[in-house]
């Protein structure tokens, strides 16, 4: 936990075609931690629109973001683009750089991968792209939320909100987190129980895979291909 007295500075990377959930989910959470700024921050200042469409827009570019404090980073098919973006990998190895949390949600974390934080490291992602976090180096570990050091892991999409909530424990303790979470009124009670690969009926979860199927094969090929020009190595299977 942070001092409450410490002026925290909060930043999410927004970037065309992520996952808009990944990013208002958390920033639901995230804007509400007290004594903090929370800001946007895009390659440049122009708006992006989200996986369906949805029109967002930064509050600053990469190069006017100042030293964050704790560095979201969402995830959505928009990934792809970034991970061999070079001025973008670069702003979030250095932000990472003694930032006190690092909070990926989805395939963010393919994003941090790419970033080279992952190597050693617990995480988690969608279950799309969990089998690629070892290409990274990574512990891939299936749970809805996953923190090493001071990082955090959200698997996918809603999880988010649950990250997102861990972290403000982290940074301001329960209470805060909890005073959150009530004002949301997040107290999820879903009408099926069909929102991971193992509850899911098996004709839902074999028209899921089939689904994103393509976007996963890119996103290997993609993965190596950086992992390779980090030099870094796969780690064993999934736990």
């Amino acid at each position: 936990m942070i001092s409450p007295d410490i002026h925290l500075q909060i930043g999410s990377l927004l970037f065309e075609g992520l996952d808009q959930i990944d990013l208002t989910g958390p920033f639901e959470v995230l804007s509400r931690i007290p004594n903090s700024t929370y800001r946007l921050y895009g390659k440049t200042s122009d708006g992006v629109r989200d996986i369906r469409g949805l029109r967002l827009a930064p509050d600053a570019s990469l190069a006017d973001a100042p030293k964050l404090d704790v560095l979201h980073v969402p995830g959505g098919y928009g990934q792809e683009a970034l991970m061999e973006d070079v001025e973008v990998i670069s702003w979030v190895r250095q932000q990472a750089e003694g930032a006190v949390c690092v909070f990926s949600v989805c395939t963010g974390a393919l994003i941090c991968g790419a970033a080279g934080l992952l190597k050693g490291r617990r995480a988690t992602t969608h279950w799309s792209a969990f089998e690629l976090l070892p290409i990274f180096g990574a512990l891939p570990v299936n749970e809805r939320v996953v923190m090493d050091g001071n990082m955090v892991f959200a698997a996918g999409v809603t999880a988010g909100i649950d990250g997102a909530l861990r972290v403000a424990a982290n940074l301001r303790g329960d209470e805060v987190a909890q005073a959150i979470q009530l004002y949301m009124q997040y107290a999820p009670e879903p009408p099926f129980n069909s929102g991971t690969p193992e509850t899911a009926p098996p004709a839902v979860w074999k028209a899921a895979q089939q689904s994103a199927r393509k976007i996963t094969e890119q996103r290997e090929q993609t993965a190596r291909r950086v992992a390779r020009h980090l030099g870094i190595g796969p780690t064993a299977a999934a736990s």
